[in-house]
């Protein structure tokens, strides 16, 4: 390029570059850069100057160059598509006319700090050092995929918008994403507080060394996904406190060794799935005091060191086959928990009820245990055919499946006390009169109780007709069928231990 043809703002960037002085050209006039349309020539820069600088600018020896330019509009298409950059690049509240190509480029530090772009193309790019993009406002696509960035990328308080939020494909499948990462290697973290994005955030596929930070986030995609991270590999923590998002949030296949923290999050998707964690890896699963997840969630097969949620922040519809997790917090009543399980969309799952049992066993509440283990088999009941329902019944009545084995002390108790009135009112009349013990109501009617125990009154004395032989049947009868239950209920209840 002839440095004769370069404007005067042009030429200021120019000279600066072999020193890497900070070229700035606010001024009072349209400070915000959502308004740089309006930005004249004192303030506007080539694209292809932008290029030539950056390939070819000149060096000065002892000074270590750089591009820096704040508040200036970038007119034209800025094209380093494969380009090597060995130098920073700031490019502070700036305005750009059209949609950068960095595709497949390679930087040592890259700036677009306040900056606003109609979209960014940014697939494989190469950067060594640090990706800020802090209060950015991009107006289309940006594509990040398959990145590979050493440092931290700086997302706080960035806006990506489509400039037709309105369009939807006539296909009716999902818009393309506004923001992607999807496959990108970041060698340290993600930091995008306050990160806005109108559409779909994808990190699908992408490995973060350390943190993911989506605090006070806002993802907007109503009856899609809007935070699509299948597969992401975090080495730390994934925190997205205060998120709130509409659509789905999708981490099937994530791999979290340290907190998935979604404290104080608002999910919503009605009639959609809110929250997809399946086939997940998860140290910790926070919820804690999160809203009431709109829509349904899904934590097949995961696998969650601590999960952290309040019976009230589950939705209607729930999937939780194969969840497994060691610890279960805040503690609650058994009672609590059981309204969860009841909504699962899979209908009666066993293994989610194995799960709530050995978490309440874990913390010694042997009493919630229990709980969840009969309504468990009141759940499993409820399938069975019509006699094996009818039996269940009795050994739910009787001695609550063996988990409530004082049902049947108290049966006992019950029937032995009306008994012993009864036939005190009206004894039985001996069998051989000169040989027959004294007649006791009580031991009498423990000998019809107890099928086993033989206290010699049965076989000494017989009742008198009517109700009174009729009571004995019903003594007879009632005395197996609780001896039956309570052996079979018993025996149930030593095999789960």
């Amino acid at each position: 390029m002839e440095i004769n043809t370069l404007t005067a703002a042009e030429r200021r960037v120019w000279d600066a570059f072999a020193t890497g002085e900070v070229v700035d050209f606010r001024t009072t006039d349209a400070p915000d850069p959502a308004l740089g349309e309006r930005w004249g020539p004192e303030r506007s820069v080539r694209a292809e100057v932008v290029r030539a600088v950056l390939l070819g600018g000149a060096r000065r020896d002892g000074e270590i160059p750089a591009l820096r330019i704040v508040g200036a509009r970038i007119t034209g298409a800025l094209n380093l598509r494969n380009g090597t950059v060995d130098c920073a690049i700031l490019f502070g509240g700036c305005f750009f006319d059209e949609v950068p190509n960095l595709y497949g480029a390679q930087f040592r530090h890259l700036n677009l700090s306040e900056s606003v772009l109609p979209g960014m193309i940014a697939a494989t790019v190469r950067i060594d050092g640090q990706l800020l993009l802090i209060d950015c406002r991009i107006l289309g696509p940006a594509r990040f995929g398959a990145a590979q960035i050493s440092g931290t990328v700086y997302l706080d308080g960035a806006r990506f918008t489509s400039a037709n939020p309105d369009s939807d494909p006539a296909d009716g499948t999902e818009q393309e994403a506004l923001l992607q990462f999807n496959r990108a290697t970041l060698g340290d973290d993600l930091w995008a507080p306050g990160l806005h994005v109108d559409g779909r955030l994808r990190l699908a596929g992408a490995t973060v060394t350390g943190t993911v930070n989506l605090d006070d986030a806002v993802l907007t995609a109503p009856g899609r996904t809007a935070l699509d991270a299948e597969t992401l590999a975090v080495g730390t923590d994934l925190r997205a406190m205060r998120l709130r998002v509409q659509g789905r949030v999708n981490l099937r296949g994530a791999r979290i060794p340290g907190q998935l923290n979604l404290a104080y999050a608002q999910l919503s998707e009605p009639g959609g799935v809110a929250l997809r964690a399946s086939s997940c890896v998860v140290g910790e699963l926070w919820l804690r005091e999160a809203a009431p997840v709109e829509g349904s969630v899904n934590l097949r097969r995961s696998q969650v060191e601590l999960l952290h949620v309040a019976p009230e922040v589950w939705p209607d519809s729930v999937q939780l086959d194969g969840l497994t997790y060691g610890a279960l917090t805040p503690h609650e009543p058994a009672e609590r928990r059981l309204a969860v399980l009841e909504r699962d969309g899979d209908d009666y799952v066993p293994y989610a009820y194995e799960q709530l049992t050995a978490s309440y066993r874990r913390i010694g509440d042997d009493a919630a245990a229990r709980t969840v283990q009969l309504a468990k088999q009141r759940r499993q009941r409820r399938g069975l055919a019509w006699y094996a329902r009818l039996w269940g019944h009795v050994q739910d009545l009787t001695v609550g499946y063996g988990f409530r084995p004082m049902r049947a002390v108290a049966w006992m108790l019950s029937l032995l006390m009306v008994a012993s009135v009864a036939y005190t009112v009206r004894r039985p009349r001996p069998l051989k009169a000169d040989e027959s013990p004294d007649f006791n109501p009580v031991f009498y009617s423990l000998d019809l109780l107890l099928p086993i125990i033989d206290f010699g009154q049965e076989r000494a004395f017989t009742p008198e007709g009517g109700w009174h032989q009729g009571l004995s049947y019903v003594l007879i009868i009632t005395g197996w069928i609780l001896a039956t239950t309570i052996i079979a209920g018993v025996s149930r209840a030593v095999s789960r231990q």
